[in-house]
């Protein structure tokens, strides 16, 4: 099969094709033919060394065809969607033509979307249905501040913050994409930027804060909800730098409720992959509920372009490889 492999870490260079042996089919797992994959920042900071774990070839996430399932939790050609379990990090992922998935990080999905349509999905909403429903517990009519919403991740969550009934605030840091963001469901756009607690006129009255910056603006967030509001950290767009001299005791609000979620742990069972209602979601998308499409679409033998243009920060939304 062919593959994209991580040759070391660094620059777009490092991302090399190559022919590799075809996964062998084994229980528990799912051998997929791939035939679309999102590109995420987890795989940029994968390829740079930047994360905690990298496998030789790179993606969290892809949509495609059933080849073989021993355990026979699937058929052969039954149409899936893939997340995490290891995928990208401890186990091959989905930056080839075959990739082989532990059976608890895939969802059979009945869809006529377009295979560049289907995977927009998978990541990214099973991400931030779980921020909001599970972190976040989120009810018709609070008010929810998005920070990062024109990320691909902030988009679905957006999305389904607003079909929800919440009243959104998204931030971006580019004023060119506020129409965007409103046309989502945001009820209005900030600029993204320090002293947003300062600034915000409904701070302290915020019911839900979903920060997607990461650790560079999460004081700053722990400031904006009101004494029983809740905030979940999931992105790090801002980057990886730890946040310094964080003391929770001078720095955060008593009953402010504050928690972390990273997808890597969807597939563990604490976090089962049939909790997200995956197919629900993607009928949604059909339906033209969730305004869910590809921001720009690249070959296999385009990567080094995808990932440059993730790296940009000019893209609005998704970008997906197709196979």
């Amino acid at each position: 099969m062919r593959a994209i492999v991580l040759s070391g870490f660094g620059g777009l260079e490092s991302l090399v094709i190559k022919e590799l042996p075809d996964p062998e089919p084994k229980a528990g797992h799912i051998l997929i033919a791939v035939k679309a994959f999102g590109v995420n920042h987890a795989e940029t900071h994968m390829r740079k060394g930047e994360w905690a774990e990298a496998a030789e070839v790179s993606g969290i996430e892809c949509v495609g065809e059933v080849v073989a399932a021993p355990g026979g939790e699937f058929q052969a050609g039954d149409k899936v969607a893939a997340f995490m379990g290891g995928m990208g990090r401890t186990i091959n992922g989905s930056y080839a033509e075959l990739t082989l998935v532990p059976a608890t990080n895939v969802l059979r999905i009945a869809t006529d979307l377009l295979w560049e349509e289907f995977a927009v999905i998978p990541e990214s909403y099973a991400t931030a249905w779980t921020c909001l429903y599970g972190n976040l517990r989120i009810k018709k009519g609070q008010t929810l501040l998005l920070r990062g919403a024109t990320s691909a991740l902030g988009q679905a969550a957006l999305n389904i913050a607003a079909n929800a009934g919440l009243n959104a605030i998204a931030t971006t840091r580019n004023k060119a994409r506020f129409e965007k963001l409103l046309e989502l469901g945001a009820q209005r756009v900030e600029i993204e930027g320090s002293g947003l607690s300062r600034r915000l006129p409904e701070a302290k009255k915020v019911d839900v804060v979903l920060d997607l910056v990461g650790n560079s603006t999460l004081l700053d967030s722990i400031a904006i909800p009101h004494r029983h509001g809740r905030i979940c950290l999931a992105g790090w767009l801002g980057g990886l730098e730890p946040v310094k001299d964080f003391n929770p005791l001078l720095q955060m609000a008593s009953g402010i409720h504050f928690s972390l979620f990273g997808s890597f742990v969807f597939g563990t069972p604490e976090f089962p992959v049939s909790e997200v209602p995956l197919q629900e979601i993607v009928d949604r998308v059909a339906k033209g509920v969730y305004k869910a499409k590809p921001a720009a679409v690249f070959s296999f033998d385009q990567i080094r372009e995808a990932q440059g243009l993730m790296e940009s920060n000019k893209v609005n939304g998704k970008i997906i490889v197709k196979l």
